[in-house]
């Protein structure tokens, strides 16, 4: 089963970095800027293994938390990205070099993060709003995800200064077509990994007694974010920041939307009011990270602290082992 999960690891990781350089040239091709390419397409299609692994384990594991603790521990990892980035990114701190637009999308995610975690907290309160097995709370999540969709792609039109025809191609010798079929290609490598992980998952679970929530959470979390990890990591070294944070905030907002996806999948009842408390700590801590991270894309700190990262990567870095210890200390009761 380890080398199951490692192997799951390994192809994730090496889809995601294909997804950036392909994204890249189509974002170079079509002359979308790099906010835009990496909030929606390279977010997008990252988030396929939390979409491929929720589904997964919804329909076929029959495993709920598990799901949902993916998702949340996807989101808090995704964040931890933005720490990595500072710590690489040496040309100045990263949040004076982001384009301050990334705003938009981590307001959103705080708004559907919110949403999310007022249903979970309805739920865990006995008040289950349904209609059939789906909670009311995923039609408007999904409404809001689209709005939010539809919104930074309204501010970032607004943004573009260059296009293709102003700005030489970095990818003279591949076509539109090619990189397409590449991009797609990739993304279904990362389907498949998606798919098999849960399956892998539940049984580390039983063999080594841990909740699932807390393999999902922090597990199988770990391995959806590759894809981001490697893109966020990949688009510096290829000069795209704002590729790298816009496919940060873009992810966690089609991974809350994941969760209305899950819900309806799952036909035992609203997913929701199946799960454990403990996730309501991935929801308080993925709130303050995101306010954090506003307040240096606003703030825009460009000091480092003992010469490696920003005062608010190191709060993010805090938040984010301590939401893991705690996760790892009640995953130990099963």
């Amino acid at each position: 089963m380890w080398l199951q999960f490692f192997a799951c690891l390994l192809l994730v990781g090496y889809a995601g970095v294909k997804l950036t350089v392909y994204g890249d040239a189509i974002s170079d091709k079509t002359g979308l800027g790099g906010n835009w390419i990496g909030f929606l397409l390279i977010a997008t299609v990252t988030s396929v293994p939390e979409l491929a692994s929720g589904i997964s384990a919804v329909t076929l594991a029959d495993a709920p938390d598990l799901a949902v603790g993916a998702i949340l521990g996807a989101c808090i990892f995704n964040l931890a990205i933005i720490v990595i980035l500072d710590l690489l990114y040496r040309r100045g701190s990263i949040y004076t070099s982001a384009s301050q637009g990334h705003i938009l999308s981590a307001a959103f995610g705080i708004v559907l993060i919110g949403f999310c975690g007022l249903g979970i907290t309805l739920a865990l309160n006995g008040q289950v709003l349904a209609f059939g097995h789906i909670g009311v709370y995923s039609p408007v999540i999904l409404v809001l995800y689209l709005v939010s969709v539809y919104t930074v792609f309204s501010y970032e039109s607004r943004q573009i200064k260059v296009y293709t025809e102003q700005e030489p191609d970095a990818y003279p010798n591949l076509s539109l077509s090619a990189v397409i079929i590449r991009y797609i290609a990739a993304a279904l490598a990362v389907i498949v990994t998606g798919i098999w992980l849960p399956m892998v998952a539940k049984q580390i679970a039983l063999i080594m007694h841990w909740q699932e929530s807390f393999v999902g959470t922090l597990l199988v979390a770990f391995i959806t974010t590759m894809p981001e990890m490697a893109v966020a990591v990949t688009a510096v070294r290829i000069q795209a920041l704002d590729m790298a944070i816009g496919s940060i905030f873009g992810s966690n907002l089609f991974n809350i939307a994941i969760l209305a996806i899950e819900d309806i999948a799952y036909k035992h009842g609203p997913i929701f009011s199946m799960i454990s408390p403990v996730h309501t700590v991935s929801i308080m801590t993925l709130l303050i990270m995101t306010g954090f991270a506003i307040i240096g894309l606003f703030f825009r700190p460009e000091k480092r602290i003992l010469k490696m990262v920003g005062w608010i990567s190191w709060v993010l870095l805090l938040l984010i082992l301590i939401n893991s210890y705690f996760m790892f200390i009640n995953g130990q009761s099963a």
